[in-house]
């Protein structure tokens, strides 16, 4: 089976995506802050290669996003989380 080009593109993306889950899960568990440093350079490092290939991802239209949210979508969204979190 041969690879090509947009589903390398979308495999990698999927990688860098679960990494970035696993750092979100790493960083508050530890207290040592010299690691927890190091792992927040990791993931935004991670984030940052994240937005190139999706950039790249678009301009070759292997991505195309969902249609933009009205406002009134993202204000139910935000009172969503501000209620469940304690934070506006």
């Amino acid at each position: 089976m041969e690879l090509n080009e947009k589903i390398l593109v979308a495999d990698t993306l999927t990688g860098i995506n679960g990494e970035l889950i696993r750092y979100a899960e790493m960083i508050p568990q530890t207290e040592h802050k010299e690691l927890k440093t190091t792992l927040k350079q990791f993931r935004n490092a991670c984030e940052q290669s994240q937005e190139e290939l999706y950039q790249i991802a678009r301009e070759k239209a292997y991505y195309v996003p969902a249609q933009t949210a009205d406002k009134d979508d993202i204000d139910h969204v935000k009172s969503l989380f501000s209620k469940s979190c304690g934070c506006k």
